[in-house]
Parts: structure tokens; sequence; C-alpha cells
């Protein structure tokens, strides 16, 4: 027992006291943040503005698009799109919707164009060759007969790949023709508007007790839980293929095996390695927890919080047993791969079946997202391999009833239980061949050995 414990406890240090482990750990978190803000920040650096000539014949349809593309009108889109998605705006996110819509109003700037006297083609190419002179940017013209079913709106521009501004002119334009159609028709464009207004759609979960609960935050936690498992099985199975490997190359196992048994070696070599896998989700974990409990208290991410899911106790405890039957589980894998290949180029090529395993499981787990209480959500959350990643996700969606995840730990084990027995007797033989990879044949051989 005493060797056994060296053994987890040397593993254990070796891989939480590296460097690579304490920057990846916090990595995880610094990158999430940069890629959901820097994103956001890039795409709010204004360009210069577009310079766009506009052709009516009648004025109609550029004095209604100036309009829309005023700094109210965007403002006022951009606030009932955003109370439709948060029901509430705080006061510092309703001056950030101003100012983002005083943004886009100063990326256009008018220029006017006498089109009298002049046929379509004759300032079509007095417009091209102002642009050519950059003195514009951009160009439309308006057909004279909006209302015809042919009518095309000619739109040219140097900046075609600024596809939000691009995005926002065309609605900006197709709002401004629709008014000019419903004043032309004699129609109330506020009284098709309240007419037109959609329905207030109250839509809500309802856990298993028939209590309602909101689930729009359950898809996304979900899939990070299980992004977040996935990641860590693939990492740290690696690493135990990458560390037998190395012990064979080395010839140190020889070494090894004298002062211990190879099942000794083999499993305390798993179980701290494990361990450090647990230490790091756990800090990932607590720092999700830590960033939710911050946000919680500020009043501007108030609406957020309502779609966070609730995570108690009991679901963080699933999280790590099934985390803990995940690792052991693919680490015999990667381990009874490691004790099969003589380098680790070898042993990368016999990886991708195993995480081929985790990508079906990581895949079957937005089925349970939709419908955590199907069949098929029960099957593939009690299924070996599969389970270490669609169970917690099942958990978070919808709590199983209880007996379903003692069944899940049950089968697991058991599966874990066989995984380690077969990969053992691998491991005792293969550790001491050199220069030849084991075939098949020769590894159900090993296993047969009493």
């Amino acid at each position: 027992m005493n060797k056994f414990l060296a053994v987890v406890k040397h593993e254990y240090k070796k891989v939480v006291l590296k460097w690579s482990f304490l920057i990846g750990t916090l990595l995880l978190p610094v990158m999430a943040v940069v890629f959901s803000v820097v994103p956001a920040l890039i795409f709010s650096i204004k360009g210069e503005p577009t310079r766009i000539a506009i052709v009516d014949p009648t004025d109609n349809v550029a004095s209604r698009l100036k309009a829309n593309l005023s700094s109210e009108k965007m403002a006022e889109r951009a606030k009932k799109a955003a109370e439709e998605s948060l029901k509430n705006l705080s006061p510092d996110q309703q001056r950030q919707l101003e100012t983002s819509a005083a943004q886009f109003q100063d990326n256009f700037i008018f220029v006017e164009v006498d089109p009298s006297g002049r046929s379509v083609e004759e300032l079509r190419q007095s417009l091209l060759s102002r642009v050519s002179a950059n003195e514009i940017d951009a160009y439309l013209i308006v057909p004279n007969d909006i209302n015809a079913v042919d009518a095309v709106f000619e739109f040219r521009s140097r900046k075609s790949s600024d596809f939000i501004s691009n995005e926002t002119f065309r609605d900006a334009l197709n709002s401004a023709v629709r008014s000019v159609r419903l004043a032309n028709e004699n129609i109330s464009e506020e009284k098709l508007a309240e007419l037109s207004r959609p329905i207030k759609f109250d839509a809500k979960g309802l856990d298993e007790t028939g209590a309602e609960k909101d689930t729009s935050g359950v898809m996304i936690a979900s899939f990070i839980i299980g992004l977040l498992i996935y990641i860590t099985l693939a990492i740290y199975g690696q690493a135990i293929m990458g560390a037998v490997v190395e012990e064979k190359e080395t010839r140190i196992a020889e070494i090894l095996f004298s002062s211990a048994r190879p099942f000794e070696l083999m499993l305390g070599k798993l179980v701290g390695v494990g361990l450090a896998g647990l230490t790091q989700l756990g800090i990932w974990i607590a720092t999700i927890a830590v960033v939710i409990g911050v946000m919680a208290t500020q009043a501007d991410f108030a609406p957020i919080m309502q779609s966070v899911p609730t995570i108690s106790p009991l679901m963080i405890v699933c999280f790590m047993l099934f985390f803990l039957v995940g690792f052991f589980t693919y680490a015999a894998i990667f381990a009874l791969v490691g004790s099969m290949v003589t380098s680790l180029q070898e042993g990368s090529q016999f990886a991708f079946p195993p995480i081929m395993l985790m990508l079906v499981g990581f895949y079957f787990s937005f089925a349970v997202i939709r419908d955590p209480g199907s069949t098929l959500s029960f099957w593939v959350s009690i299924a070996p391999f599969l389970a270490p990643i669609t169970m917690p996700v099942r958990i978070l969606a919808e709590m199983p009833p209880f007996w379903q995840i003692l069944l899940s730990l049950g089968i697991n084990v058991a599966a874990i239980a066989g995984l380690v027995w077969v990969t053992s007797r691998v491991y005792r033989v293969g550790m001491l061949m050199y220069g030849k990879r084991a075939t098949i044949p020769e590894v159900w051989k090993w296993i047969r050995q009493a």
C-alpha cells in the first residue's frame, strides 16, 4: 500500500508542479474571456464612414432612408430587439444601445445627387467616375416605380465586405420602401405596426416535480460542462499514454518493476494523474462559480443571471464522480495503447479511436439536452465510454431519478474494473518489450496468460 501511495504522490506532483499545468489551468479561463470579449471589441472598432450617393427621382425613399439611419431610429430599433431578448434593460444598457446607434449613424455620409435631365445610364457612369475619383464610396439608384414587381434597387459599394454596415443599410432601405408603399396605399404605418406587433410568448420549462424553471441557459451551460469534461479527459488520457511510452523508451520500467508490482505502478499512475486532472477541473469549476457569484451581485447582469441554471452541491459531486469514471475509463485505454507501442508517434496514431469515442459522447450530449427524459438519453447516459460526458449534461438539463445515476456509476465502474484488468496484463508484459510494436494476437496472448 505504501508503494502504491508513493506512486500516486509522485505522479500527482509530477503533473501539478509543472509550469504547463499552472499555465493551462489559468489559460483556459483567460482564453474564455478573450474569445468572448475580443471579438466584440474588434467589431466595435469604427472604420471610416461610407459616403453614399442616393439617386431618388421622388426623394420619398431617400428621405425615409436617412430618417431610418438616424441615431433616434437606430436606438429605438436596437432597444426593441434587446427588450424582446432581455425583457428588462438597465440604465447602463440603455446608454450603451444609444451609443451604438449613434456610431451606426456616423457610419454613413449621404451625398446629394441631382438626377434631373439625365438618364439612368448617364447617372450610373457619373457615379462610377466619382467612385473612381474617391469622391464617394457607394451609390444607390432607386427605380422610378418602386411598386413594380421587377423593380431593382441598384447598390454598388467599394466596401462590399463590410457586412455589418451593409446589412444595416439594407434593413433601413427595406423599411423606407415599405413606408412609401404603405403611404401610397393610404395605410397608416403606425396602425400596421400595432397590428403586426409580436405576441408576448411566455415559455418556461418544467422540472421533474412540475415546478417552473428557466431553461434558456441550460444548453449553453450543458455545452460548457460537456466541453470541459471532454477536453480534460483528452488531455490527461494522452498524458497517461505519454508517461507510459516515456518509461518504455528510457527503459526505466525494469527498475520500477523491481521495486513494485506492475499493477501497483499502473494503478498508482492512473490515480495520481486522475487526481491532478480533478484538481484542474475543480479549479475551473470554482472559477466559473466565482465569476457567476460576482455577476449575481451586479444589477447590470440581472437579466443574464435569470437564465443561469441552478447548480446544487449534489450536481457538483456528480460531475466530479463522472469525471473520475471517465478518466479511469479512458486512461486505462490510453495506458493500454502506450504499453503496445514503442514511440509516442505510434501512440498518437492509436489514440484516434478513444478520442473518437469521447467525441461521440460529446455529440450525443446535444441529443440529451434536447430531451433529457427520452429513451435515447437514458441509454447513452448509462453506457460505458459515453456516460462520463452525457450523464453530467443530463443531470444539468434535468435531474434523472437517483437510481439511474447509481446504475450508470455501477455499470461504468464495472467496465473500468474490466479495462484495468485487461490493461494490467498488457502493461505487465508490454512495458518490457522494446523495438517492436505488439500485434493484436500477441496482446490477446498476454491477456490470456495467468
